[in-house]
Order: C-alpha cells, then sequence, then structure tokens
C-alpha cells in the first residue's frame, strides 16, 4: 500500500487534535446522523434483507477463495472484448504501469472518477512527478483536490467540510485548475454544484484519457461496473479516446447473477437510494463507441497476504459502502483523517494494517481505534465481523509478528506498551492452570485488600485514572461456598 498517509502520528495522537475542532465534530455528526437515519429507512423497506446479507458475504467469500480461477478468466473475457489487462503486485508497479501507458498516449492531463485505489497508491502524485495532470471528476474528490486536502469518508471523501468552506475553497482555487468560480458565488447549494459543472465540462470535453476504478469486476464477460450519483462518471468513462481503470483485485464477481445482489444492497447502505441515479458498465473496447482503447489494471498491492489470514481475509468482502463509517462513535468524534488512510473507519481500521502491515505507529495503532460496540458489523451488507478482526489484529500487534508486508517475511518487535499486557497474561496462563496456586493467589489477595492501591501503577495509571479497580471481596468465593455449604447454611 501506498506510504501517501505514512508518517502522520498514530492514531490516538490525531484523534486528541481532531476532537478539539468543534467545527469538524458538528459537520461530522450532522452529516453521519442524517445519512444513518436515511439508510436505516432504505434498508427497513427491503423484507429480505437478512438473505441479502448473507448471499453477499457467500459470494463473495466463494469467490476469494478461488480468486486465482476468477481473475485468470477475467483476463480472457476482458482480452476477448477487445482490452488488456496489466498485473501490478504493488503501488509502485502500479503507478509505472498507468504511468507508460499515459505517456504512450501523448497527453499531459487525465481525468479520474471511483478512484479509492488510485489514492491508495498515491497514482496523482506518481503522475505529476512525470509531469501529467490528474483532475478528479467526483464532486466531493473535487473539493479535496482544490482544497488540498485528504479524503476523510469513503462516500463523501469531503464530510469534513461544510458549504461555507466549500464556496471559499472554489473561489480562491479554481481558478487555478481551470474555469475559475462565477463571480458573486454563495454557499447554497444548486449554486455550488453549477459551478462544479461548469469547471468540469471544459474538462471532460477536453480529455483524451480517462483513469477510473470500478465496483465491481464481472468475471464470466470481462464487464466492469461504476455506480454513482452525479453522471461526471459516465461522462469520464464515455468521452476520452483512452480509459484505464484501476482495480483491486478483490472487487471480482464470478457472474451478472452475482452482480444482482449487491446492486442491491449497496445503494441502500451507501446512500440511502433503493438503486443508484447512474449505473454504468463497459465491457472491453466498440468501434466508434466510447473509448477505442481499455486497459485494465489488476492491483495487489497486500490483498493477497491479507487473503492468507484466516481471519483478516473477509475485509476483503468490502463493498465500499461507508455504513460502518456513519455508525462508529469513534469515526464521528476523530474524522477520517486521524485513520492515516485512504480508507477511515472500522474498516479501515482493519485493512490498512493488513495492506500496509503494522510496523509503523499509525498501523499498529489502528486496531486499537474502535469501542468493540459492533455496530459496524450489525450494518454491514456482506456481515463483515469487524470485531472479531480487530481484536485479531490487536493480538498481531501485541506478539509482534511474523506478518508478511510486500512479499518478503519479516518480523516486527512487541509493539511499545504491550509488555505489561503480555506479563500480565503470561502470568494468568500460569496461575490458571494451577488451581492450587490460583487459591493460595485469591486468599493472599483478599487478606491484603486493605493495602491495595486505588490506580494501577506504571503503564496502568491511564487505564485505572477513568475506572475504579474493582474492589476484591474479604474471602474468595471458593472459601465462601465451602464455608457455608454452598450458600445453604447462609440462605442465600
Amino acid at each position: 500500500m501506498s506510504g501517501t498517509f505514512v508518517g502522520m502520528p498514530a492514531f490516538p495522537e490525531a484523534a486528541h487534535e481532531a476532537v478539539h475542532n468543534t467545527t469538524l465534530r458538528g459537520n461530522l455528526r450532522h452529516a453521519t446522523h442524517t445519512i444513518r437515519a436515511k439508510r436505516a429507512n432504505a434498508v427497513a423497506e427491503v423484507s429480505d434483507w437478512a438473505a441479502l446479507r448473507e448471499a453477499g458475504k457467500q459470494i463473495k467469500d466463494h469467490t476469494l477463495r478461488h480468486l486465482d480461477r476468477y481473475l485468470v478468466q477475467l483476463e480472457e473475457s476482458v482480452t476477448a472484448a477487445g482490452g488488456t489487462v496489466h498485473w501490478a503486485a504493488d503501488a509502485d508497479e502500479a503507478n509505472r504501469i498507468v504511468t507508460y501507458l499515459v505517456k504512450a498516449t501523448g497527453e499531459s492531463e487525465v481525468v479520474k472518477v471511483k478512484s479509492m485505489a488510485t489514492q491508495e497508491i498515491g497514482l496523482n502524485e506518481a503522475l505529476e512527478a512525470e509531469g501529467i495532470r490528474a483532475y478528479e471528476t467526483d464532486l466531493a474528490e473535487l473539493i479535496v483536490q482544490l482544497g488540498k486536502d485528504r479524503p476523510s469518508h469513503i462516500l463523501v471523501p469531503a464530510i469534513h467540510r461544510n458549504r461555507g468552506e466549500i464556496r471559499d475553497i472554489f473561489a480562491r482555487e479554481m481558478s487555478e485548475w481551470g474555469r475559475p468560480a462565477p463571480e458573486g458565488l454563495t454557499d447554497t447549494p444548486a449554486e455550488l454544484a453549477e459551478a462544479a459543472r461548469l469547471h468540469l465540462r471544459e474538462k471532460f470535453l477536453r480529455a483524451k484519457v480517462g483513469v477510473s476504478g470500478a465496483n465491481f469486476m464481472v468475471a464470466e464477460t470481462g464487464t466492469l461496473v461504476v455506480v454513482e450519483s452525479e453522471g461526471n462518471g459516465r461522462m469520464c468513462l464515455t468521452l476520452p479516446e483512452t480509459l484505464i481503470s484501476v482495480v483491486g483485485i478483490e472487487k471480482i464477481v464470478p457472474t451478472w447473477r452475482d452482480l444482482e445482489v449487491f446492486l442491491q444492497t449497496l445503494p441502500r447502505s451507501s446512500t440511502a437510494e433503493r438503486m443508484n441515479p447512474y449505473t454504468s458498465t463497459w465491457t472491453g473496447t466498440t468501434d466508434e463507441d466510447g473509448p477505442q482503447t481499455f486497459h485494465l489494471v489488476l492491483i495487489d498491492n497486500g490483498r493477497t497476504d491479507t487473503l492468507a489470514d484466516e481471519v483478516g481475509r473477509q475485509a476483503l468482502r468490502c463493498i465500499r459502502c461507508s455504513a460502518c463509517l456513519n455508525v462508529c462513535p469513534v469515526y464521528e468524534r476523530a474524522g477520517g483523517h486521524a485513520y492515516g488512510s485512504v480508507y477511515p473507519g472500522p474498516i479501515g481500521a482493519i485493512l490498512s494494517p493488513q495492506l500496509r502491515g503494522t510496523g509503523s505507529d499509525i498501523d499498529a495503532s489502528l486496531p486499537y481505534a474502535s469501542s468493540l460496540c459492533g455496530a459496524c458489523y450489525e450494518v454491514c451488507p456482506v456481515a463483515i465481523d469487524i470485531p472479531e478482526v480487530l481484536v485479531h489484529l490487536r493480538e498481531r500487534v501485541a506478539q509482534g509478528g511474523p506478518v508478511t508486508e510486500n512479499g518478503n517475511k519479516v518480523v516486527l518487535k512487541p509493539a511499545k506498551g504491550h509488555g505489561a499486557e503480555r506479563a500480565a497474561m503470561r502470568a494468568a496462563r500460569w496461575a490458571f492452570s494451577r488451581p492450587g496456586a490460583l487459591r493460595t493467589g485469591q486468599r493472599l489477595a483478599s487478606r491484603t485488600r486493605r493495602f491495595h492501591p486505588r490506580t494501577l501503577p506504571g503503564p496502568g495509571k491511564a487505564w485505572s485514572a477513568s475506572r475504579d479497580l474493582p474492589a476484591l471481596p474479604p474471602e474468595p468465593f471458593r472459601d465462601w461456598w465451602q464455608r457455608t455449604n454452598g450458600g445453604r447454611e447462609t440462605g442465600k
């Protein structure tokens, strides 16, 4: 995974700063609560939602188990339809491939849409280094790009911005990227949308190369699918002469019939709509209709390593609906930037550490960026048990390895601050496997309870600063049971 966001502080530090930003918290609270309520109503309309959710899970799990076979089938189908497939093991290779393909056209500009995978690999920066300018065309992505910002939400990358901030960004930055914002621009949604439409239209009509991602790839036909709400994606997918789609290998589904399930669950879970306003599909190339050259760049970038983890691999089911972000109390207060990745929120807390490894402070801290309340699992349309994976990754961080990064086995040192926890767990394991020692320890603890501190020393001090340590009883339960004959002598 790209190092674009690596170097940021660990999640606790970034979140500590974010929670003091009252504007950010207000923007997030309003947006997530609104989307959450609309989603609940949209899902309630579907009587077989639980069955659709299970079907999505089963389709994804089946595909991941046979990913090698379906990827080969996809390549054959795309090639037969007139496209060209490229394989990228990591971010650097993917960037080299795309840069080469753009340069081969002789163009120095590209328009982009549905590009989370390209953000993951840092494609815009790689293109810029080679003198190629990339223009984001999704409205929220445009706001992020013009504001020299980073995305903070999967569905609404500019969710941390309010209308006034967006107006200021348009008025200040649009002229540097193309058509300037209209004079006297206000913060009404209609005026902001019109300013963006005028700004982007000239780019669509001029661009010869388009770069896209995809929501799904259908192995049996080689078809790629993009769902969106604005129509900008369709402009990007149909007007350029050359289309380059950059997609993670996990986005594949075997058949068109499988696609039917996700076209019902994705819009309801993401935008709370019964169906997406724009669903674009393309299969290779067609004479005199749409792009005449089509390239598909398939990215691994840590996905194969994730697939090898029997617990963690379920993160690859994700269809990027963002429902887990909208119900997460931690995300609502900390915002997306605190996660240090293009994938924020609960899904990012389990996906980023697997794609990038847990060697950096930010990635080692992400599995702890959760209260484990389980709300994310309840709303996930493909039933990813995010709390289970979080606990699994916490164990990996505490133990320190071994893990695989970029195809190489590396052994990490145990994470800082977990030494006392590991020692406590080893002591507990030893005691619980020796009943006599456990009984002696319980008696000793009860008899010395008046001398016990009210807070934990050392690394445990922060934990007990906001919690009361449980009071020890005057005698262990086993002694009480033996003395009272199981409670019968006391009448209890």
